[in-house]
């Protein structure tokens, strides 16, 4: 079992960044690929991106690519998600999720935190 507990989400104008926290209990938080999805409102969850437990082996969406930088510390059981350059188009809800395997396919996913909300004005 992963509990997962996101923070930093807010309000911030167009250009500018935030950095999301997730924190996860257990001590085996090493062992999971860790991922950020994100949903805006009348979508689906999309995926943001992944970091494997190898943490060279990353992977972005598209649209977050050159602007969004997912990385994790296993000494405190954290991932982050530093996000640049922020558009109306990333507001949504952020969530942080786990899987014992490498994916970015959201059914894959077991565990979930509770989500943070980032809205970007224009």
């Amino acid at each position: 079992q992963v509990q997962l507990v996101e923070s930093g989400g807010g309000l911030v104008q167009a250009g500018g960044s935030l950095r999301l926290s997730c924190t996860a209990s257990g001590r085996t938080f090493s062992s999971y690929t860790m991922a950020w999805f994100r949903q805006a409102q009348g979508k689906e969850r999309e995926f943001v991106a992944y970091i494997a437990r190898i943490v060279s082996h990353t992977n972005y969406a598209d649209s977050v690519k050159d602007r969004f930088t997912i990385s994790r510390d296993n000494a405190k059981n954290t991932l982050y998600l530093q996000m640049n350059d922020l558009q109306p188009d990333d507001t949504a809800v952020y969530y942080c999720a786990a899987t014992p395997v490498i994916t970015n396919v959201r059914n894959n996913y077991a565990y979930w935190g509770q989500g943070t909300q980032v809205t970007v004005s224009s």
